[in-house]
């Protein structure tokens, strides 16, 4: 499938493919079942994660996912449909490695030892992340709502997971 990011008037960004609608927005909104997460996303760091993760929000993919890997003082996972750690999309990524670092609040793209086996699973890093800099995509940076992952389930997978209720792109 072929995709294209064009920037809309230097604010937002709109996301086209030969099989989904257009998708327009400078920041990621995810509604979980215990509340909004708003994620600006970072396009000038990884313009293949943030073209690929508004697209398959657009599309709904993100709706119902849990966060099946939630790990005190490191991170929350989430992306993938059947829930175990090892699905995605189908599509994998070439890795945007930067030297943004990782903090509380920075969202990084999950992947296996491959650098380039991003595909639909990503992570919200709490405060035990700086390792990951240089080592893993970031795409995005929380803006509001951390208090809502710090109140994720816990676990690998929890045995209540979290979960995504709906995910759309907001200016």
């Amino acid at each position: 499938m072929k995709s294209f990011l064009l920037r809309i008037l230097g604010v937002g960004f709109i996301i086209m493919s030969e099989t989904s609608v257009a998708a327009t927005g400078s920041n990621l909104l995810l509604e979980t079942s215990q509340g909004q997460i708003e994620i600006k996303l970072l396009p000038d760091i990884a313009p293949n994660h943030v073209a690929r993760i508004s697209e398959l929000a657009a599309s709904g993919f993100y709706d119902g996912i849990i966060f099946h890997r939630v790990i005190p003082g490191f991170m929350a996972q989430t992306g993938d449909p059947a829930g175990t750690g090892m699905g995605g999309s189908g599509t994998k990524l070439t890795a945007e490695f930067s030297d943004y670092e990782y903090r509380n609040g920075t969202v990084g793209m999950a992947r296996s030892s491959s650098p380039d086996s991003g595909d639909s699973q990503f992570f919200i890093c709490f405060d035990g992340c700086g390792h990951l800099t240089g080592q893993y995509t970031v795409w995005g940076q929380v803006e509001n709502g951390m208090d809502t992952v710090q109140k994720l389930a816990v676990g690998e997978p929890p045995a209540e997971p979290d979960q995504i209720i709906s995910a759309k792109l907001v200016d």
